[in-house]
């Protein structure tokens, strides 16, 4: 029962949390923010995780763990339902239109962040607590199936996150309060909002209904005797010892004081982090973290910019196709383990391989490139509009220089002659006809020579290329998340065996407290910032100020993501090196350590025995007279 509700809590806070991701470019469009703002928004998440993991985990550990997993669960919720509270204040998007008075409310960002860092307040005791619960009260074989069945259901809800995501993208935002036949962009326009609230307020209430189940869990649960242990007499029982490498399980039923947990709290943080083979495992992981967020983070809006594809498609293939193979990779990493009976060395091996194989194939991503949009002006030079280049060009030509256009606007329309103008005016229209996604503009003097040639809303396609290359792409996609996530539960396991299981809920704690801090809010933050410097349209606000990103280059745009991603990965490959030798000295001295043990142990129980069978012969001889005794009185 207890598995069961930690499944749905992490398939609740997974939803929420790839909610957050597929909205990124909803919220960047809807506030009017650069990417790295985002950035920050999405690194709001592990600040609150930051303020008290280390004290969820520390003390949650012996308190009541499911009541306080429960509690968790309702300020996720609470958390959840502020981040759509600004759509309800703000009201209407196009209200205010020529008013700076609305300008103001473009602040209310400030919400979805404070939701966030709530959000990840109460997330924080999840994962240390729930994970270390299973693995003190399930037997050593099913642990690792346990954790995988558990990480596999926090991979599944990103599935539901994402397809949610691209459900609500299509929606538009103000939907309800406007006719949508007057409306004139679509969902492929980079001016269209959906409705980003609608699916926080679902999350909300998922998270809230996950909450209820920990409340009627006990603190502990009993443990299974060893199988063996039946089969023994009381004297092999007594002298059969576990050696000591074997024992990972804590009990949680020790009652103690507050203050006498807080003095032990920086003794026991100082043991943990001298450490060597955990300080490595940490330094690889954070890196390898910084890599997955960051590219996990802004692969929709990759997919959105580099293959041209709506943000409601980009979510939708996050769900049904990558996120699945992820879930699946975990789960046979589970499995693996528990079939292979993979030791901690053989665990780390797996768990590398799999890393550096996804790796070489990632390598694949930069030869799947597309042509970035012909956008006269922006991309194209009015007088060559064949060649795409990204010097600086002006979008006020002869074409249109009569007409006084605003150089700032971002409104495209596609000319007959396939080419993108940033606006009606700059491409010289005169006229037009129609109204909302139907209207024509006709007398295009920037589009064709003889000056009557038409445009229509929004941009031009051009996506043949892009077309014959997405497959494979996806294809690509999905085969190294599946290999790469096989490794993800022996390499957790790793994490949960190679330290004292005291300080097991400690460990997990510092290490989602060190994660979160240098991988969780810093990744998609610089990420961001490298990503806005490969922007070649900025929008402009109504009132002045830099908007959200129109339009990239498309090629930077390429190897800045996914450069950066390789890069990382490159550097924990590095450090994995170390981490190899020093686990392999560890696992040495414990191995001589317990084999001492259980020899010296031996000798102790031995000596025990002898004297037990001694007393035993001496209490058989002295039965052995009385019955002598006896015998004859009777003939007597």
């Amino acid at each position: 029962m207890f598995l069961v509700a930690l499944s749905f809590a992490y398939f609740a806070k997974a939803l929420s949390g790839s909610y957050m991701k597929s909205t990124i470019t909803q919220l960047e469009r809807r506030f009017d923010i650069p990417s790295y703002l985002i950035g920050v928004i999405d690194g709001s998440f592990e600040i609150g995780n930051l303020l008290v993991i280390a004290f969820v985990s520390y003390f949650g550990a012996k308190l009541h763990r499911p009541k306080v997993i429960a509690v968790g669960c309702v300020l996720m919720s609470i958390g959840t339902f502020i981040i759509a509270l600004p759509h309800f204040i703000i009201g209407r998007r196009w209200k205010n239109t020529f008013l700076c008075i609305d300008e103001s409310n473009l602040s209310m960002w400030i919400y979805v962040l404070l939701g966030n860092v709530l959000r990840g307040i109460g997330e924080t005791p999840v994962q240390p607590l729930g994970i270390s619960y299973i693995d003190d009260f399930a037997t050593e074989e099913n642990a690792a199936l346990y954790v995988g069945c558990v990480q596999t259901i926090s991979v599944v809800g990103p599935v539901f996150g994402y397809l949610l995501g691209s459900l609500c993208a299509k929606i538009y935002v103000d939907i309800g309060f406007v006719k949508m036949e007057t409306i004139t962009i679509t969902p492929a326009d980079a001016r269209w909002v959906g409705a980003w609230w609608l699916g926080y307020l679902i999350a909300g209430v998922i998270t809230l209904l996950s909450a209820i189940p920990f409340w009627f869990l006990p603190r502990s649960l009993p443990t299974s005797e060893p199988q063996g242990s039946e089969k023994c007499t009381p004297e092999q029982t007594n002298f059969i010892k576990d050696p000591p490498l074997l024992n990972h399980k804590y009990s949680a039923d020790k009652h103690t004081t507050f203050t006498a947990m807080a003095k032990d709290f920086i003794p026991t943080l100082r043991i943990l982090l001298g450490h060597p083979v955990y300080l490595i495992y940490l330094c690889v992981t954070i890196i390898q973290l910084n890599s997955l967020i960051g590219m996990v983070t802004y692969k929709p809006k990759y997919i959105e910019q580099h293959f041209r594809q709506s943000a409601s498609k980009a979510n939708f293939l996050m769900g049904v196709i990558n996120i699945p193979a992820v879930a699946l990779g975990m789960f046979s990493g589970g499995l693996l383990m528990k079939r292979l009976k993979l030791n901690i060395m053989r665990a780390a091996r797996f768990a590398f391989g799999t890393s550096l194989i996804g790796y070489i194939l990632s390598l694949l991503f930069f030869a799947m490139s597309c042509e970035n949009a012909k956008v006269a002006g922006v991309t194209l030079s009015y007088r060559s509009l064949e060649e795409v280049s990204y010097d600086k060009h002006s979008v006020v030509t002869a074409c249109n220089a009569n007409c006084f256009c605003s150089a700032t606007e971002w409104d495209p329309v596609c000319g007959e002659n396939g080419i993108t103008y940033v606006s009606p005016c700059l491409a010289g229209c005169s006229s037009s006809a129609g109204s909302g996604k139907n209207t024509i503009f006709s007398n295009c003097s920037c589009v064709g020579a003889a000056g009557n040639f038409t445009a229509s809303t929004g941009q031009c396609p051009h996506k043949d290329d892009c077309d014959r290359m997405f497959p494979y792409f996806l294809a690509l996609s999905v085969i190294t998340s599946f290999i790469i996530s096989l490794g993800g539960t022996p390499g957790y396991m790793l994490l949960i065996r190679c330290i004292k299981p005291q300080l097991k809920s400690l460990a997990l704690g510092f290490h989602a407290l060190a994660t979160r801090t240098l991988a969780g809010i810093p990744a998609p933050i610089y990420f961001g910032a490298i990503i806005d410097t490969t922007c070649l349209r900025w929008g402009k606000k109504r009132c002045g100020g830099t908007g959200a990103c129109r339009i990239y280059n498309t090629a930077a745009y390429r190897i800045a993501y996914l450069g950066l991603t390789l890069s990382l990965r490159t550097i924990s490959f590095i450090i994995c090196i170390p981490g190899f030798v020093l686990l392999s000295r560890q696992l040495k001295k414990e191995e001589r350590n317990a084999i001492h043990g259980v020899l010296a142990n031996g000798s102790t129980e031995l000596e025990a025995l002898r004297r037990e069978e001694f007393v035993i012969s001496n209490c058989d001889q002295l039965q052995q007279t009385s019955d002598n005794t006896t015998d004859r009185e009777t003939r007597l």
